[in-house]
């Protein structure tokens, strides 16, 4: 079984490759769905632990939101589109042509819930097309889930999920330049063995 703790520089840049070309790929689609050009500075990708991860992306008590599916097929595990919720706002007013900054910036209307929660589909979509193209495996994603809450509250989903079968996960940090710097995170959560496939399917 592999060692997460334990690999090789190949592998991880490997995986780090992954997942830069599946923000990449995020990062088209997006533009797409804004019908806007949408630029994304090269993303910082790293192996962090379930204990680092709510430090490198926020305060535990920060409020973001936080859009969740489940992994099966080939890819087994979890994935989570994490934004801060300025970040949060400015999409959904790109999203729907919208100017005004909303006094709070946590209280969403059904309408823009909802197209924060189709934006994070089709964006996650788009990443795990990406993987799924490079790998040739197959990965079936489940309905998004979003949430809104505290970064402590989202990011413990993934560790009580995961964290008895591995204790780290591919955190890409992606900033997209055209849109008043919105930043986001891609968290990918697949269990060991999918690591291991995922790895083989590319000659590791």
């Amino acid at each position: 079984m592999l060692n997460l703790d334990e690999m090789n520089q190949m592998q991880l840049d490997v995986l780090k490759e992954l997942g830069n070309i599946g923000a990449g790929n995020a990062t088209t689609a997006l533009s797409k769905i804004l019908d806007a050009k949408v630029d994304m500075k090269v993303p910082k990708v790293e192996m962090v632990g379930f204990s680092e991860i709510t430090n490198i992306i926020a305060d535990e008590e920060t409020i973001m939101t936080g859009i969740l599916l489940l992994l099966e097929g080939d890819v087994n595990g979890m994935m989570m589109f994490l934004l801060d919720m300025p970040s949060s706002r400015k999409l959904v007013n790109s999203m729907l042509l919208r100017d005004a900054e909303s006094d709070d910036p946590t209280d969403f209307d059904d309408m823009e819930l909802s197209a924060l929660n189709e934006v994070g589909n089709i964006i996650t979509g788009a990443y795990l097309s990406a993987l799924s193209d490079l790998t040739r495996l197959t990965i079936v994603s489940s309905v998004p889930s979003l949430r809104i809450d505290m970064a402590a509250s989202l990011l413990s989903i993934p560790a009580i999920e995961f964290g008895k079968v591995a204790d780290k996960v591919l955190l890409i940090d992606t900033e997209f330049d055209d849109l008043s710097a919105i930043k986001g995170y891609f968290v990918l959560v697949p269990d060991l063995e999918s690591y291991e496939v995922m790895l083989k399917s590319l000659g590791l």
